[in-house]
């Protein structure tokens, strides 16, 4: 009696003890769980642009010598390729094309894209993620002397330089060991974990490896000059990337100022 008791509630229970497949999500939980897109704002719409490289820029009013980086604008310039709603894609965002090309350069897809907007060949595409995007559309030019001004700070991304395998002192500033003739570890990484417990390496454990070569952002970076005449801007200190990286140029985020605190 308690054999079929017990095999009675087994059999009840089976479809809730059995064991679920890794990945699967039960449908009472996938259906209540509300579905939320976070995603970060951009403090106001930018720009794309190439850097030229370094040089002294000495300031006017004091005479001191200031080192900037000297970023300049393709043909073709920034054109606003398409505008998202939340009507339409879920979130509001500005599509916006860089560095106009031959159009045998290009899909015939990318053409199509670009030609409903009525912009011409370009070879960028990036997005820049507002509150509110009524200012804008498709076809609109954007010219950098308008968004920017003289000691604006902006945040610069880019791809930076890459410098391939690297051990620990170079990638993560780790101490190197005593050079002296007893020391048995001098530029080693040393110990990475304990032995029988946990029986493993952490993840994220700062090894070495590839070292660059990533999309970085420099954040609050200084305008200190506009050159309309050779469509330049110079912007304080130094960006990622050599010379002839693409640059993606955005005003910076200032939390209770352009960025709600909350």
């Amino acid at each position: 009696m308690a054999m079929a008791a017990v095999g009675i509630a087994g059999g009840a229970l089976a479809p809730l003890l059995a064991p679920r497949r890794r990945g699967a999500v039960s449908f009472r939980r996938a259906a209540s769980a509300a579905v939320v897109v976070r995603a970060s704002y951009e403090a106001g719409v930018g720009v794309m642009a190439t850097k030229v490289g370094m040089m002294t820029y000495f300031d006017p009013a004091t005479g001191k010598p200031v080192p900037v980086t000297v970023v300049g604008f393709r043909d073709g310039g920034n054109v606003v390729t398409q505008v998202k709603t939340a009507a339409t894609d879920g979130y509001d965002a500005v599509q916006v094309g860089y560095h106009g090309v031959r159009e045998e350069k290009l899909t015939r897809p990318e053409l199509g894209h670009l030609g409903k907007a009525g912009a011409p060949p370009l070879r960028h595409l990036q997005e820049f993620r507002l509150t509110a995007v009524d200012a804008f559309e498709p076809g609109q030019e954007l010219d950098f002397a308008e968004l920017f001004k003289e000691g604006d700070l902006v945040d610069v991304s880019g791809n930076s330089i890459g410098k391939g395998f690297q051990g620990g002192i170079k990638r993560h500033n780790f101490k190197r060991g005593l050079m002296t003739h007893g020391s048995k570890s001098h530029r080693q990484l040393g110990s990475i974990g304990a032995g029988t417990t946990p029986g493993r390496v952490y993840k994220g454990k700062k090894m070495p490896g590839r070292m660059g070569g990533t999309n970085t952002k420099i954040r609050k970076l200084k305008i200190v000059k506009i050159d309309n005449d050779l469509r330049v801007l110079m912007i304080k200190g130094a960006v990622p990337g050599k010379p002839g990286n693409l640059l993606r140029i955005a005003p910076a985020k200032i939390v209770g100022k352009n960025i709600p605190k909350n």
